[in-house]
């Protein structure tokens, strides 16, 4: 259950409580020593507990999931040979290029940490390329004391302590990380800041490698190709500005690079699994969707992959 006082105060800030449908959101001021590698943190909790399911889609970020009650009892990858997990708690996610679902059967109490590609590169200390499209229990890839970190976290029924515990573990492992290429951070930039516009030959030529050099070490470091990086970064374009709901289908593919509708749809459904229509209409809450399936279709998950 939720508990700790709303607007308790630590070091770096109040801890904040908001619901969203059937979930309560739990924040505080990040780290400063964290934001560079992060996108989002957050705790979760039912409002009311009920099973679900929810369909998560790519969001070009790795993510550390903490479950401090229930366990996720399957989570899917979509076109993904043996994708299955059986019953998963605390995991890690890598980057992705294809959608899936996690079925829960209630109850669920977690923290869910979205990092940048080279700031989960650090953090998980292995090729990110190992990781692409898996959702992996967390003591596979932090080790043992990741273990004992979630006990903690789970016995503590106060959110300032958990999110306090949680920092200095990041903050720890995070300092004895391995350190990105200057040339892999570089192309990261250019291409997360054109929204994949950008040719890889550019990206090759800016940094000074070879084409295929470069897509060696980004794809170890970041887990996708260059390539497959730049398509997922279309589609979360895509995404936002249908979210905006200022464009034409036939503007959003050209502005973000599609040769034209049929293309941006192909790429949906290929994605994401479903229609840029289907999604705008579907509830979500930090990437997952509504499914209207055996699950209580009321309410979405927290998105473990994006």
């Amino acid at each position: 259950m939720l508990s700790g006082a709303h607007g308790g105060m630590t070091g770096v800030g109040a801890v904040e409580f908001a619901r969203l449908g059937g979930l309560w959101r739990v924040t505080r001021p990040w780290h400063p020593g964290l934001r560079p590698f992060l996108r989002s943190y957050a705790g979760y909790g039912e409002a009311v507990t009920s099973p679900y399911e929810a369909r998560v889609v790519p969001s070009g970020r790795a993510t550390l999931l903490i479950n401090l009650a229930e366990p996720f009892s399957e989570v899917r990858r979509l076109g993904v040979p043996d994708g299955v997990s059986g019953n998963i708690g605390s995991l890690v996610v890598g980057l992705e290029d294809r959608p899936a679902t996690c079925v829960h059967p209630g109850g669920q109490e977690a923290i869910r940490v979205e990092f940048t590609p080279l700031g989960a590169y650090r953090l998980f200390g292995m090729p990110m390329s190992e990781l692409t499209n898996l959702a992996v229990g967390i003591q596979d890839v932090l080790g043992p004391e990741a273990g004992t970190l979630v006990e903690r976290l789970a016995s503590s029924p106060d959110w300032a302590a958990r999110f306090d515990l949680l920092d200095a573990a990041l903050l720890a492992r995070l300092g004895r990380g391995p350190e990105p290429a200057p040339e892999v951070g570089h192309a990261w930039r250019l291409l997360s800041g054109s929204a994949g516009a950008i040719p890889i030959s550019c990206i090759a030529a800016e940094v000074g490698w070879s084409q295929g050099y470069l897509i060696r070490r980004f794809t170890q470091q970041i887990g996708l190709t260059p390539k497959g990086a730049a398509r997922i970064l279309r589609f979360r374009h895509a995404v936002a500005l249908l979210n905006r709901g200022a464009a034409s289908l036939t503007e959003i593919s050209t502005a973000c690079g599609f040769y034209d509708q049929a293309h941006l749809n192909r790429e949906f459904r290929a994605i994401a699994g479903t229609t840029p229509g289907q999604m705008v209409a579907a509830r979500r809450v930090e990437g997952a969707l509504a499914l209207p399936a055996r699950a209580n279709s009321s309410k979405t998950a927290p998105a473990i992959g994006r």
